[in-house]
C-alpha cells in the first residue's frame, strides 16, 4: 500500500510569486460534510491543512477553515497573496431552489423551434422559481450559416418592456449561436439600451455547446445564479477582510482550473462541479501520477473519475444539473452512496449500506463516537482499517458481523464502479483521496495497485491551490482553405478568456484542440473545440 509524500511539482505551474514576497496561497473546497482548506508555497509545498465542519450558511465553515490555517501559520500568514475556492453555493441553489433570480429568456429561432417553449421539461418547481417570461423570436441559422428568418427586433423590443423592472436577468439563445454569435450579440446591446446595464444578459454561445435546448438551459441556470454568484463573492470578501488578508482570490471551475471572481460573477454556472474537479487534480498532484482512475470518499458520498493527463475525462454526455439537462463540460463523475458517515442498518446476512448519512454529525451520532448509529466508519474501525483518537471500537462489537458484512458489500460496490469507469483497462493505478478513503481496500480488481497520497484527505482543497486559468470555444469552421484562418480564429478566442479568466497573457498555451467532421451539409464543415491555459498572473 503505497503512502507518498507531497513533493513539489514544476509540472503544475500557478504563476509567479507577487512582487511584495507574497508567495503563499490557500486553497479551499467546500463539501456537504466538510470544508477543506490548504496552505502551499511557490514550490507547491504544503504548509498547513484542515477539515471543518460544513455549515449550513456555508460561509461560517468557511471562516473557520481559513481560520485554522492561519493560526497555523503564525507571522507567515502575512506571506498569502492568493485564495482559491471551490464552493457548492451555486449547486446548493439550484438543488434546493433558493436564492434564484427571476430570468427574462429571448430564444433567436422563430419559426423553426416554436414547437418546444423554453424550459420545458424542467421540474415545475424549479421552473416556476427561475421563468419570469419567455419569447421566440425570428433569428437563428442553419448550420451552414444561412438565416432561419431575420432577427425580429420589434418583437423583442416589446418584449423587453414587458418585462422592465421585473426581470433580475436576461438568457438569450440562438440556434447555431456558437457558429453565428452576431445576432446574440445584438440582442445583449439592446437588453442594455432598454432594460439598463445593470441587467447581466447570459448568452448561451459563451457558456454550452451545439444542442439548443440543452445549451439553453445553461444559459438560463447561469443567469439565474447572478445572485448567487454576488452573494459567494462578497461572502468570501468579508472572510479575508475580517481575517485581515488583502489577496487575490479565484473560483475553481468545473474543469479543474480557476477564473477570477468578474469571471466567475459573469458565468457563475461554471463553478457546478468544481469539487469533483478539484479532487482529481489534487489526487493527479499528490500521487505524481497524470493517469489514473480517483476515488474521492467523503462523510456523505464518493465520487470516482479518470485523470488523463492529469487533468478531468470529461462527460461526453448532457449533464443532468438539479432535474435540468444541460450541455456545458463537465468531469465524468460516477457518483457513489459511500462515505464515512452512510448508515448500516438490517442484521447480519441481510445487511442495507445507505444511501443516507450522517454526514457532519458523524462524531456525535457514529456507534465508535458514543451515538447510536452504525456506520461505515465504525465498520472500518472493527475491521482495523482505520484508527481514530478519541473513538471506542468496542461500543460496536454488539454489531461486528453486520459491519463486516457492510464493509464487505461496499468493497463489492466500489469494485463495480471502478469497473464502470476504467473502460476495462486494468493497467491503471486507483489513487484514494478523501476523508473516507479508508473505505477502499488495499486491493481493488481491475486497477494495477492502490495509492493513497500524504494529505489525500485534503485533495480537492490542494487541486484548488494548483490550478491553472483557462479558457474555451466550441464553433463551426469550414473545412476548405478558410479552416487554418477560422481555427486561428478559434484559438485566439480560447486564449483571450483564459487571460479573462486570470492567467498570465506571456503564459498562454492551447492545450486541447478537438476536431470532428460534419456530415449531411451543403459545404464541408468541421466542428471545433479549443481549450487554453496558462499560470495564474501575478499578484
Amino acid at each position: 500500500m503505497p503512502d507518498l509524500d507531497a513533493t513539489p511539482n514544476p509540472a503544475s505551474p500557478v504563476g509567479t510569486a507577487g512582487l511584495d514576497g507574497r508567495d503563499l496561497r490557500i486553497g479551499i473546497d467546500v463539501g456537504g460534510t466538510h470544508t477543506d482548506a490548504v496552505v502551499l508555497d511557490e514550490t507547491n509545498t504544503v504548509l498547513a491543512w484542515t477539515k471543518q465542519a460544513t455549515t449550513a450558511d456555508v460561509t461560517t465553515g468557511l471562516g473557520n477553515a481559513v481560520a485554522a490555517v492561519l493560526e497555523e501559520l503564525g507571522p507567515r500568514r502575512d506571506r498569502v497573496g492568493r485564495v482559491m475556492l471551490g464552493t457548492t453555493h451555486a449547486t446548493n441553489a439550484i438543488l434546493e431552489r433558493r436564492a434564484l433570480g427571476r430570468v427574462a429568456v429571448v430564444r433567436l429561432g422563430a419559426p423553426a423551434t416554436t414547437a418546444v417553449p423554453p424550459l420545458l421539461a424542467w421540474p415545475a418547481d424549479l421552473r416556476e422559481a427561475v421563468l419570469l417570461d419567455s419569447v421566440i423570436v425570428g433569428g437563428g441559422h442553419l448550420v451552414d450559416g444561412y438565416p432561419i428568418a431575420p432577427l425580429d427586433t420589434d418583437a423583442i423590443a416589446a418584449f423587453l418592456d414587458s418585462v422592465e423592472g421585473r426581470a433580475e436577468a436576461v438568457a438569450v439563445t440562438g440556434v447555431f449561436s456558437p457558429a453565428f454569435r452576431e445576432q446574440e450579440l445584438e440582442v445583449a446591446t439592446m437588453v442594455a439600451d432598454r432594460l439598463g446595464a445593470d441587467v447581466p444578459v447570459s448568452l448561451s454561445h459563451e457558456i454550452g455547446s451545439l444542442g439548443l435546448v440543452e445549451r439553453e438551459n445553461a444559459a438560463v441556470l447561469n443567469a439565474a445564479l447572478y445572485g448567487v454568484a454576488r452573494g459567494v463573492t462578497e461572502a468570501l470578501a468579508a472572510v479575508l477582510e475580517g481575517h485581515g488578508l488583502e489577496v487575490t482570490s479565484y473560483f475553481a471551475q468545473n474543469d479543474g482550473t480557476l477564473m477570477a471572481p468578474d469571471y466567475a460573477a459573469r458565468y457563475p454556472v461554471l463553478t457546478i462541479g468544481s469539487g469533483p474537479a478539484n479532487s482529481l487534480r489534487g489526487a493527479a498532484f499528490l500521487s505524481g501520477v497524470s493517469d489514473a482512475i480517483v476515488v474521492d470518499v467523503g462523510g456523505t458520498s464518493s465520487d470516482l473519475g479518470v485523470l488523463v493527463g492529469g487533468f478531468p475525462r470529461e462527460s461526453a454526455l448532457a449533464v443532468d444539473i438539479g432535474g435540468v439537462r444541460t450541455n456545458f463540460r463537465m468531469p465524468d463523475i460516477l457518483g457513489l452512496a459511500i462515505g464515512g458517515g452512510t448508515r448500516v442498518r438490517g442484521e447480519a446476512g441481510d445487511v442495507t449500506v445507505g444511501p443516507d448519512s450522517v454526514g457532519y454529525a458523524l462524531g456525535t451520532e457514529g456507534l465508535s463516537f458514543g451515538g447510536e448509529v452504525a456506520t461505515l466508519t465504525d465498520a472500518a474501525l472493527v475491521e482495523g482499517r482505520v484508527s481514530i483518537e478519541g473513538t471506542d471500537a468496542s461500543r460496536a462489537d454488539g454489531v461486528r458481523k453486520l459491519l463486516s458484512d457492510a464493509l464487505a458489500q461496499t468493497d463489492e460496490s466500489v469494485a463495480e464502479a471502478v469497473d464502470q469507469v476504467s473502460l476495462g483497462r486494468s493497467s491503471q493505478p486507483l489513487v484514494a483521496v478523501g476523508g473516507g478513503s479508508f473505505l477502499v481496500p488495499d486491493d481493488v480488481p481491475g486497477v494495477s495497485t492502490v495509492l493513497r497520497p500524504r494529505y489525500g484527505q485534503v485533495a480537492n482543497a490542494v487541486g484548488a491551490a494548483i490550478a491553472m486559468a483557462s479558457g474555451r470555444w466550441e464553433t463551426i469552421v469550414p473545412a476548405g482553405p478558410a479552416r487554418a484562418e477560422a481555427l486561428e480564429e478559434a484559438k485566439r478566442i480560447a486564449c483571450q478568456r483564459a487571460i479573462q479568466a486570470g492567467a498570465e497573457p506571456s503564459q498562454v498555451d492551447v492545450v486541447e484542440l478537438t476536431e470532428v467532421p460534419l456530415s449531411y451539409l451543403p459545404e464541408p464543415a468541421i466542428r471545433v473545440h479549443v481549450k487554453a491555459a496558462g499560470p495564474l498572473g501575478r499578484v
